[in-house]
This record gives structure tokens, sequence and C-alpha cells, in this order.
């Protein structure tokens, strides 16, 4: 009996030792295998950081590179920007050294150009703020010492001569206009000095008139007028500058009856 039991005990035993051999054998794999996934994760960072890294130094590099061309173009740049003033300090030399020749034309070419400017701000509206504009910097030039009289005195008078084709022109153009206090880029049909319609991106049409020495862009709502008006803007549009228009009355000084 008690050697029955002590085979039973040398059982259990062994049984336990191959229990325990067997679960530290499970651990010892789960062990190896975290182990792996962990090495695994490891080259997985250090591959994504080493990718990071030479995508950061070739954006470096390219940027150091567009550094260098940005300086590069700036120190071309202010040596141009250094010659333009050097040259323009002698023009400015040559043209005090002359000035006792030309004194006398300058105040005449200053009447002739403040006499233009006022024209054409009592002139139809056309292009007015450009065109004053053009005639400020001939009179600024001339005050600075930048043209001579004689240079100013010719494109003064190129001036006067492009006003009088204006006066002349019909055509299509693009202007803002200011149509109840809001100002819209506008197309434009001029007929020399005595007419301009007007069309906007919203279709809308009318025409400049004058009153009270004041112009104002008058919008027109009879259908019948303002088939006129678009038939005007096609043929214009398609170059066609002579034949018979029946357009409404639209002439400036007169405004509409």
């Amino acid at each position: 009996m008690i050697f029955v039991q002590k085979k039973k005990i040398v059982s259990l035993m062994l049984w336990t030792i191959m229990l325990v051999s067997s679960l530290n054998a499970q651990n010892t794999k789960d062990i190896v295998n975290s182990i792996m996934q962990l090495r695994g994760d490891v080259e997985s960072l250090y591959t994504g950081i080493k990718e990071n890294e030479l995508r950061y130094k070739t954006k470096m590099k390219s940027l150091s590179m567009q550094a260098t061309d940005l300086e590069a173009q700036i120190n071309r740049q202010s040596t141009s920007l250094k010659l333009a003033k050097s040259e323009l300090d002698k023009i400015k030399v040559k043209i005090k050294k002359a000035a006792p020749t030309n004194d006398k034309i300058k105040p005449m070419v200053i009447e002739a150009l403040n006499l233009l400017t006022q024209s054409i701000k009592d002139g139809i509206p056309f292009m007015v703020e450009d065109r004053v504009k053009s005639l400020e910097k001939i009179t600024a030039d001339l005050n600075e010492g930048i043209i001579t009289s004689e240079k100013a005195l010719a494109l003064t008078w190129a001036s006067y001569d492009d006003t009088i084709r204006i006066t002349k022109e019909i055509g299509l153009f693009k202007q803002k206009i200011d149509i109840d206090g809001k100002l819209v880029l506008a197309k434009i049909a001029k007929i020399g000095s005595v007419m301009m319609f007007f069309s906007t991106p919203n279709n809308e049409v009318g025409y400049v008139v004058k009153e009270n020495n004041t112009y104002s862009y008058k919008q027109i709502t009879d259908p019948k007028d303002i088939k006129k008006i678009v038939s005007l803007f096609d043929a214009l549009q398609k170059q066609i500058k002579t034949g018979y228009f029946e357009l409404p009355n639209a002439l400036v000084l007169q405004g509409s009856k």
C-alpha cells in the first residue's frame, strides 16, 4: 500500500515537472516573439528616422541653393540700381549745365501741361486718371531735372496730338466707371468726344451725360434703346466702325431728352 502511494507521488511529481517545463517553454517562446517584434519595430523606426534625415538634408540643401541664388539676384539688382542711379546723376549734371539755354522754355511747357490737364478733366470722362498721370509725370520729371525743357516740350506736344486723336476716335475700350457710387469695370463704346456708352458685367447699359458741369453715367431701361446700344457694342467688337447705326440721344453736352 505504501509502495503504491509512493508510486503515485512520484508520478505526480513528474507530471508537475513536465507541466512547469511546458509553461517555461511557452513563456520563453512568447518572450522571444515579443523581442523579435520589438526588434522589428525598432528597425522600422530607425529606417524612418534615416529616411526623414535624408529628406531633411535634401530639403536644406535645396533651400541653401535657393538662398544663394536669391542672394546673387539681389546683388545683381543692387548693382544695376547703383549703375542706373549713377547714369541718372550724370544726366542730371548734363541737364543742369544745359539749363541756361532752356530756362525760358520751362514756364511755357508747364503752362501748356496745366492747360491740357484741365482740358482733359473738363472733357469727356475717358481714361482721365491715366491721361492726367502721364502729364503729371512730365511735369515732375521736368521739375526734378530728369528731362530737359526741350524733351518735356516734345512730350507735351505728343500729348496734345494724342488728345486730338482721342476726340476723333471711335472704338471699344474698358475702364472703371462710377454707377450709383460703386466703381465698376465696364466696356466703353466711345464715339469721338460727343457720345460715350457703357456696358457693365451685369448687362447694365447706358451713356455718359453732362449736367451742371458734372459727368454721370445714366442707365437705360427702354428695351428699344438697350437693343440699339447692344448692337453698337457688337459691331465695335467685330471691328465694324462704319455704316448706319441707330442710337438713342446720348450727346454728352445735351444729355437725355
